[in-house]
């Protein structure tokens, strides 16, 4: 059965590469190439390319061009290579040889396999279809099918005159027969045995000497020179070949064969002579050697073989002897086109200069010029061990270079031997120069060849000597791409910094310039990232433009090396030392990335100084400055110069080394800054620098120049500083750090408050302002005036990691801790000792003392070995509340002492707390010290409604009894929350739900208790409704402000977490409400609740009992402290002492709470009668700078003509602040008079004390 076109099509394809096809594509390819066929004529050559299907993507993957060709040699592998030299790569080729029979008309009539082709019968067809990368447009197709339609020419002009060509030398062997001339033998067997298959002839043409040229002869051309229109070989070097010898050269020609194999034609070139043996002209034969002439033996080969013998006759070497064996060996392997090209002494000389070579790992060159000066034939001899790619490529670049060349193209050869061996060959446009220097061009060669390892190695052993043993080790570590970017001496100082990485030290840097362009080397443990380097570089001013990555496998140690640009030309000497500093100290985290970096470049300033700076900035955002951050790192980059003069400013005031004519030079560097603030145009910027300048003088002491310090500390005297917010401290610590920031408020020398963890990260100076504000009222029933502190943390593990968080915490707080010490005099037996590498701008102030607060009401101990770290001569009096000392939430103190405000108030009423029932309703929850406690001061509390920050606890009808009993148990529960209560023990209607339902539903019992009809609500408007409830008490124990007044807005207020459900003192329903917490009202809430009917006080009042024990402490601690330091008590027996006074000291507290409430009752229940007075008061606390009616929120004398009118008086929270500011003023007329020292305060002050250290040790409390 005649098998189908298709079958036959793809007779002889590959099967793999038909199964990964469309079966419908293989059809139409069939179906277009028969189609092709069926077109054509015979013997016409059809090129077209393949119509694929519309419905083909325009971007598919290939394209296919048909060809019908009568058969010829050489088809397929032509039209591969004009595919191939567009650049395009051939997927497929199917291509079978076909037996076409066609009638008289040329119609085909039969087409069958070429195995079944009978003589005589049709014609036998080259089928060809080739698949290759897609073309882009239809003229690329036309450009294609041109390209090979050439070629296709080519290979028919070749193969039609491939007989006449092969006539030709046999015409010229004849004439060598008839002459006697030298080497006419040996040239007649050359040409003969390139007619026995040796040379594929392409191209012949012949040439007649006229004079001293070989002009072409017309109608000689053969094969590929038909229609040429350039020569293969250039005519103008003909002297060179008429003047030579031999009769027989062979050379390359000057193009490629574009038949049959892409490489350069070779050319024979043979003398044609006269009967009398006269040279008359030269036959050019061009072609291609074959396979067979390159597996040839070199002993086989004519005009070869007696050059091989002139080289074993030269180099003398005995048949059969080891070298005579090497010499054949280098001669077969030696490159045959060489072989075919070169001269017998240049070939002699090469040979033996390679035999000599043996095994020496040495470089060696043998250059050989062509025949006609247009290319150099160079054979390259390098140890084997040493043979790259790079290497290859270095030394061709190196040839080119010498040589002037316009290609280079190359053959490696790899053997077992110890030297690699390349061939280059190197092509001029035209003539290759003279005057190559082949000495020089071999010592560069062998300098290229030089191991990478091998120069490292070398200049390390110059420099470190034996010590270089251990850094040559971690040579083989360094990845290739290093070694082909870096030279020998940079890698020798890589090694060293490479070695010196640990996990000590885990980061190196190298700022450097490489060829005009700035750049930055990185050494580490680990990788580093883009996205995390680049934002630290960006902030220095740098651009990052480039990065190289380095892995150095198996220490596991990178090196990046990142290019980068600024905006202007630097010194990168200068500038290096600095510029390394800061970007280590960003990456360690010890200076934080912002755009005050850029201060790097354009001032002389190190990372110390520009983070000093930086220290200021972030205590201007604080103070609520008008500026943000942005703004004014822009305003010092923009003014280097002054931000120089500012940091020098600092340093002749606090650096200890400046003290030569401190005082001269400072006012000459401020006279020079106001000088240059002359010259700034921006009010804004103005404004800015000269903050920095007011802030900078108002600055009294700073740990800047202390030795270790990764935190700085600045005592400021906050009335000096420009645009400082009301109230204003006496004295003010900054303690700054990238790890915490932190701040301290002292009110006066000698003043007392608590330290406070504080997560109001953005304003919490706002906070401690407003909290010692409060202190310095609260602290009016103590000697010291109030003080307040708190610090964040800026980079906090989660909240969810407890014990990271915890630890975090503690971390900082040490720190500032550490801080506020290390601007503070210390007392040595009683003497001032002022702290080392301080400059003091103040007086002696040795009083520091610190207290517990919201976050750090365990930390007192913490406190206290800060404080013995430093020898501070306060000891564990530093911070109240210790192990050994009084513990505020087990003596309940706070709570206790706001309960007998509550009391007072419950007994203003006709209540009395400790044996009649009453309603209450609570903020915080039975782990807490003051709600906690608080809630377990009085067995009658109906404890309704109460929540803290996860739940509400709704208890519409308690057992007093029951509920207390179960309050106890929460209290003494370790982390206890309301989700802990019984829920049995809950009255019906009753619950715990959490504060994150979407909604909690109400029982008629609920809403009842509650004073509201709503029966479900969101839970934050189910807390507003709790504060709101009609109870008889509101206890706030908790966290937060929750109360202010109508006419305030919640961003006044200044507590964003409660402003969801914050409520006006005029919508309190409550009898009384109890501050046991800081801050649970604005003081305009309480004075609103308080005309509306409400009774309260202040959180001052209520909750001052805390700082009233701590005083205790601390007054008692540094008593005995004295008493043991002259030997009158072992630690063991104060410590012992201190426990036993535990519940007098309580007593002595509590009394000063029933005194103060006693007193504010006094006031408010006469009114009238004491308005007047308290006016007059007013205005004289007013006139002497005390007192600010505003701030404090008092009336003004239009607002008491009002009240004076209605009857009314000041309320109580009015009547607390007050009498505090009296206090305050009595206070100071007390120092300033001789009174403390009259024998009869003496007795006064042992009443202060407890009974047993009056009565043991009172002439120490006299002294």
């Amino acid at each position: 059965m005649q098998p189908s076109f298709q079958e036959l099509f793809f007779a002889a394809a590959d099967p793999e590469e038909m199964r990964s096809r469309d079966p419908a594509m293989l059809k139409l390819m069939a179906d277009a190439h028969q189609a092709l066929l069926n077109a054509s004529a015979a013997n016409e050559v059809r090129v077209q390319m393949l119509e694929q299907p519309l419905d083909q993507p325009k971007d598919a993957g290939t394209s296919m061009v048909q060809i019908v060709h009568p058969d010829l040699p050489f088809l397929v592998d032509s039209v591969t290579m004009a595919v191939n030299g567009t650049g395009r790569t051939v997927h497929w080729i199917v291509h079978p040889l076909l037996s076409v029979t066609r009638d008289a008309g040329g119609k085909v009539t039969r087409i069958a396999r070429a195995a079944d082709h009978a003589p005589g019968e049709g014609q036998m067809v080259s089928c060809i279809l080739v698949e290759c990368d897609r073309l882009a447009s239809d003229p690329d197709g036309e450009i294609l099918c041109h390209k090979i339609e050439d070629t296709l020419r080519d290979v028919r002009c070749a193969v039609q005159d491939w007989r006449a060509m092969l006539s030709r030398v046999q015409v010229l062997n004849a004439s060598f027969t008839a002459v006697d001339a030298p080497g006419a033998d040996e040239a007649k067997a050359f040409l003969t045995w390139l007619e026995q298959g040796h040379f594929t002839f392409l191209a012949a043409e012949d040439y007649e000497l006229k004079g001293k040229r070989l002009e072409p002869v017309p109608g000689t051309a053969l094969g590929l020179l038909k229609n040429a229109g350039e020569q293969a070989l250039p005519s103008q070097p003909a002297q060179q070949f008429i003047d030579n010898p031999v009769l027989v050269l062979s050379t390359k020609a000057m193009r490629r064969s574009t038949v049959h194999r892409p490489a350069w034609l070779d050319a024979i070139s043979v003398k044609r002579l006269d009967a009398t043996g006269r040279l008359v002209g030269e036959s050019r034969f061009f072609g291609l050697y074959t396979a067979a002439a390159y597996a040839a033996s070199v002993e086989q080969i004519p005009v070869v073989r007696q050059h091989v013998a002139r080289v074993m006759a030269d180099a003398g070497v005995v048949k059969g002897s080891h070298a005579h064996k090497a010499m054949q060996a280098i001669l077969e392997t030696y490159p045959r086109d060489e072989l075919l090209q070169i001269d017998a002494g240049t070939l002699s000389q090469h040979a033996i200069g390679i035999l000599r070579l043996q095994e020496r790992q040495r470089v060696r060159l043998f250059v050989r010029r062509g025949a006609f000066g247009s290319l150099a034939s160079i054979l390259v001899y390098v140890p084997r061990d040493v043979y790259t790619t790079e290497l290859r490529v270095k030394v061709g670049t190196l040839l080119s270079e010498a040589f002037d060349a316009e290609s280079v193209e190359f053959t490696p050869m790899l053997t077992d031997s110890a030297l690699a061996r390349i061939h280059y060959i190197v092509r001029a446009k035209s003539q290759l120069p003279l005057d190559v220097d082949l000495v020089k061009l071999e010592t560069q060669v062998a300098q290229a060849c030089k191991r990478w390892v091998d120069g490292v190695q070398a200049v390390l052993l110059a420099r470190h000597g034996k010590g270089s043993a251990r850094l040559s080790d971690l040579l083989d570590a360094f990845p290739t791409a290093y070694r082909e970017d870096f030279d020998a001496e940079t890698a020798s100082q890589d090694v060293v910094i490479l070695s010196q990485l640990s996990e000590q030290q885990p980061l190196a840097l190298n700022l450097y310039d490489r060829q005009g362009q700035v750049r930055l080397k990185t050494y580490s443990t680990q990788k580093i990232t883009l996205s995390d380097a680049m934002p630290v570089m960006e902030a220095m001013g740098a651009r990052v433009l480039d990065e190289h990555p380095y892995h150095f496998a198996p220490q596991g140690h990178w090196i990046h090396d990142w290019g980068m640009s600024f905006s202007h030309p630097l010194d990168v000497a200068a500038l290096k030392p600095r510029f390394e500093e800061l970007f280590h100290a960003v990456w360690r985290h010890e200076v934080e990335s912002d755009a005050l970096n850029r201060l790097v470049l354009t001032t002389e300033l190190n990372a110390r100084a520009i983070a000093l700076l930086r220290a200021y900035v972030r205590y201007f955002k604080q103070l609520g400055f008008a500026f943000s951050q942005s703004y004014i790192e822009d305003t010092l980059n923009r003014n280097p110069q002054i931000a120089q003069h500012l940091f020098e400013l600092f340093a002749l005031r606090f650096d200890p080394a400046e003290a030569t004519r401190r005082q001269e030079r400072t006012e000459a560097k401020v006279q020079a800054i106001e000088s240059l603030l002359a010259d700034v145009a921006s009010l804004e910027e103005d404004r800015v620098l000269r903050q920095f300048l007011g802030t900078i003088n108002a600055t009294l002491r700073t740990n800047a120049y202390q030795k270790g310090r990764n935190y700085m500390s600045f005592k400021l005297s906050p009335r000096s500083i420009p645009g400082m917010p009301e109230p204003k401290p006496l004295f003010e610590i900054w303690v700054y750090s990238p790890r915490v920031e932190g701040v301290h408020l002292r009110g006066g020398k000698v003043a007392r408050g608590g330290l406070r963890w504080s997560d109001r990260r953005e304003d919490f100076r706002t906070e401690i302002l407003g909290l010692v504000k409060a202190q310095m009222v609260k602290n009016t029933v103590i000697v010291p005036v109030g003080s307040k502190g708190g610090f964040v943390l800026k980079n906090p593990p989660p909240a969810s990691d407890r014990e990271a968080y915890l630890a975090e915490g503690v971390a900082c707080y040490k720190t500032f801790l550490s801080g506020l010490l290390d601007v503070t005099d210390n007392l040595v037996k009683g003497k001032v000792v002022p702290p080392t590498d301080v400059v003091r701008h103040d007086e002696d102030d040795p009083y520091l003392v610190v207290a517990a607060d919201k976050g750090t009401a365990t930390f007192s101990d913490i406190a206290n070995s800060v404080s013995a770290a430093y020898g501070f001569w306060l000891g564990d009096a530093f911070a109240s509340g210790g192990s050994v000392g009084y513990d505020h939430k087990k003596m309940g103190i706070t709570a206790r002492g706001a309960w007998e405000s509550v009391k007072r108030h419950f007994r203003g009423l006709g209540v009395d707390t400790q044996t009649q029932p009453f309603t209450v309703a609570g903020i915080g929850d039975m782990s807490g010290d003051v709600f906690g406690n608080g809630m377990l001061l009085s067995t009658q509390i109906r404890l309704v409604l109460a929540f803290d920050h996860r739940h509400v606890f709704i208890d519409p009808n308690p057992d007093v009894a029951i509920s207390y009993a179960e309050r106890e148990r929460l209290f003494k529960l370790p982390r206890s929350s309301w989700d802990d209560y019984d829920k049995s023990l809950i009255s019906e209607g009753g619950g715990v739900f959490p504060r994150s339902a979407k909604s909690i539903r109400l029982s008629p019992q609920a809403r009842a208790v509650i004073g509201t009809d709503a029966t479900e609500m969101a839970p934050n408007d189910l807390l507003n409704a709790i504060l709101k409830a009609p109870v008889d008490l509101v206890y706030n124990g908790g966290i937060g402000t929750y109360v202010k007044a109508s006419f305030e807005s919640h961003a006044q207020v200044g507590d964003k977490a409660g402003d969801a459900f914050r409520v006006n003192g005029s919508e309190l329903r409550c009898k009384v409400f109890g501050e046991g917490g800081n801050l649970g009202c604005t003081q305009n809430g309480r004075i609103e609740y308080a005309q509306a009917g409400g009774l309260i006080y202040t959180d001052a009042i209520d909750n001052s009992a805390g700082v009233d024990c701590s005083d205790h402490e601390v007054n008692i601690k540094i008593l005995v402290g004295a008493v043991q330091e002259a030997g009158g008590l072992t630690q063991e027996s104060r410590n012992e002492l201190l426990a036993s006074m535990t519940d007098e000291v309580g007593l002595l507290v509590l009394q000063d709470n029933y005194y103060q409430t006693q007193q504010i009752e006094l006031a408010a229940n006469r009114p009238g009668y004491l308005l007047d007075g308290q006016q007059s008061l007013m205005r004289w606390l007013e006139s002497t700078g005390l007192l600010n009616r505003t701030i404090e929120f008092l009336p003004s004398d239009e607002e008491l003509a009002r009240r004076k009118r209605d009857g009314r008086g000041l309320t109580r929270p009015e009547n607390a602040v007050l009498m505090a500011y009296a206090k305050m003023n009595l206070f100071e007329e007390l120092c300033a008079s001789s009174l403390p020292d009259d024998p009869f305060y003496a007795r006064v002050l042992k009443m202060y004390f407890p009974q047993v250290l009056g009565e043991r040790y009172g002439e120490y409390i006299a002294r």
